[in-house]
């Protein structure tokens, strides 16, 4: 089994007839996703997707793949390839397209009808090509022949792309539902067919690797869904991620049924349903929906808001009615139903606006006591069955973190595929498929690309560090003024704090310290303005150190007269 080494360096030249594949996101992570293809000079991207940030990454609002590998040799790629329209896919698109505005995007319908809403708020018109299941499109050297599969969001694609270096498919995120909603099956013909043909290389969905058996169907939700509606007595909340369109099609089932009105919250929500509907994928039955803004005007029993939040997102609207701090206020009796699954590292947030709608009186339905909401993954089950129908000589599992990785390669072994012929690879790692061998060849760069605000790429990792430091233990500011030719002390200390939770009286024990260490500098004869903030800080770090047992930002600044 073939896996990354942190003494990798960079990859020698790629063979002739020799495919190379970097992955600059969604390995060891969930999100992120995007895989470089490189043949004969030429690149074709396959997803191009952001990771929502942790809890210890303050300020962060996105993360992107780091596009350095591809920077200077934009031109050489043929097109990007996505392989459905959910954020970890998607969304860093219109970064990318900063970088060259006129890469061919090639998608389903659907696909397409969402990111060109997106890249519409960046006020970009992409160069779309449109396919379906059971076409097949070259682009450059790459031809690709693209598969029908089921998933969470409607007009999911697998891409299988051949090269003379051989074939390789490329799963997508993928689920095998029998029963699905929209009645679009994961075309386990075509990959049999693909299989018989013969697969050289499978890069295949691992998050639920770890899962047994196989994925509840999303047919057994409504019944589940139907009971939550006869039971509520006033408004109901259902949070759902803005892209689930069956899950949004089943609220809007029982809405009707029920004699109920919907209104959505939220402009992703608003926005991407819209689309939806457009393109015929959502069927809103005639006077369901109304204007958010005239929902307090209806009573509460005839009422369901489907808005965003279920992840614990802090700006979005289910969070901000937990915290009383959006125009819809929680009331005694309403009925919350968390209808989406959660995602790894989530799970505090999601439990705070749980604890904060039941403050305010609500019952919140969610996965953990009822059955609202089946995953979107395939589990080990469905992974084994795709194993044993494509039969591929070379295994390379994407789209999940460690234990997805590796469980999903325990997987692939026990279908037979060899060892030595299991990728396992990161971020940034190169692999190389050389007359039908799959191999690991070196490494390029590939960091994190923090999106704050406005600013991309600006934000680093000791910056973040800087942030946690302030938000963990504050900050104390010591202000000097010093002789610019003796550095001996003139004026100060004068010492400010925010958030170290040190009473301010209490400086004065040590400002009689910081004297005493400045004057021995000055002794010493330097007068460096370094030196003195170094002094400072190293003397105000031991004093909080010692007295404290904390460890807050110190922030010495020398004025020189």
């Amino acid at each position: 089994m073939s896996h990354p080494h942190p003494e990798l360096g960079p990859p020698p030249a790629l063979p002739e007839n020799g495919l190379r594949i970097v992955a600059l996101g969604g390995l060891g992570e969930i999100g992120r996703n995007m895989a470089v293809f490189e043949y004969d000079g030429r690149l074709l991207v396959v997803d191009c997707g952001v990771l929502f940030p942790e809890p210890d990454q303050p300020g962060v609002d996105l993360i992107l793949p780091d596009f350095d590998y591809i920077r200077g040799r934009l031109d050489d790629i043929e097109a990007l390839v996505l392989t459905h329209a959910h954020e970890d896919h998607i969304g860093a698109v219109p970064y990318l397209l900063r970088e060259r505005r006129d890469i061919p995007i090639v998608g389903s319908r659907l696909t397409l009808g969402l990111i060109e809403s997106k890249l519409t708020e960046h006020r970009m018109q992409p160069v779309k090509v449109e396919v379906i299941e059971g076409e097949r499109r070259s682009f450059g050297p790459f031809e690709c022949e693209f598969v029908s599969v089921n998933h969470s969001i409607p007009d999911a694609l697998a891409v299988a792309i051949r090269t003379p270096a051989g074939l390789v498919l490329h799963t997508g995120d993928f689920k095998m539902d029998q029963l699905p909603l929209d009645g679009r099956l994961t075309d386990l013909g075509a990959f049999a067919r693909l299989g018989a043909e013969g697969v050289d290389l499978l890069m295949s969905d691992s998050t639920n690797s770890e899962v047994p058996g196989f994925v509840t169907s999303e047919r057994e939700i409504a019944p589940v869904i139907d009971d939550v509606f006869r039971s509520a007595s006033k408004r109901i909340i259902v949070a759902s991620f803005a892209s689930h369109i069956h899950r949004v099609q089943q609220i809007m089932d029982a809405a009707e049924k029920h004699g109920r009105k919907v209104a959505l919250i939220g402009r992703s929500m608003v926005r991407n349903m819209g689309v939806a509907r457009e393109l015929g994928y959502l069927k809103v039955p005639g006077g369901l929906l109304v204007d958010s803004r005239e929902i307090e005007e209806w009573p509460p029993e005839d009422v369901v808001l489907i808005c965003t939040g279920s992840q614990g997102e802090p700006m979005a609207a289910l969070s901000r009615m937990a915290n009383r701090d959006h125009p819809i206020r929680i009331a005694e009796g309403d009925t919350v139903l968390l209808a989406s699954s959660l995602v790894p590292g989530n799970e505090t947030a999601v439990s705070k606006v749980i604890n904060g709608l039941n403050r305010w009186g609500a019952r919140v339905v969610h996965k953990g006591n009822a059955r609202v909401h089946v995953s979107g993954h395939a589990a080990a089950g469905e992974l084994l069955y795709v194993l044993n129908l494509t039969k591929p000589s070379n295994f390379m599992p994407v789209h999940g973190e460690w234990r997805h990785l590796r469980a999903h390669a325990r997987l692939a072994e026990l279908t037979g595929v060899p060892t030595e012929n299991i990728v396992i690879a990161e971020d940034g790692v190169v692999v190389d498929l050389v007359d039908g061998q799959a191999r690991i060849t070196g490494a390029v760069p590939c960091g994190y690309v923090f999106v704050d605000g406005t600013s991309v790429g600006d934000i680093t990792d000791v910056a973040l560090k800087d942030r946690r430091i302030l938000g963990d233990e504050g900050f104390i500011s010591i202000v000097v003024v010093v002789d610019s030719t003796t550095g001996k002390l003139t004026g100060g200390p004068e010492i400010t704090a925010r958030g170290s939770g040190i009473d301010p009286d209490a400086f004065d024990a040590v400002i009689p310290q910081i004297e005493a260490a400045l004057q021995e500098v000055a002794a010493s004869g330097v007068a460096d303005e370094m030196q003195i903030r170094r002094t400072i800080r190293r003397t105000v770090g031991r004093w909080v150190s010692d007295t404290y047992r904390r460890r807050p930002m110190i922030i010495p600044v020398v004025v020189e007269v």
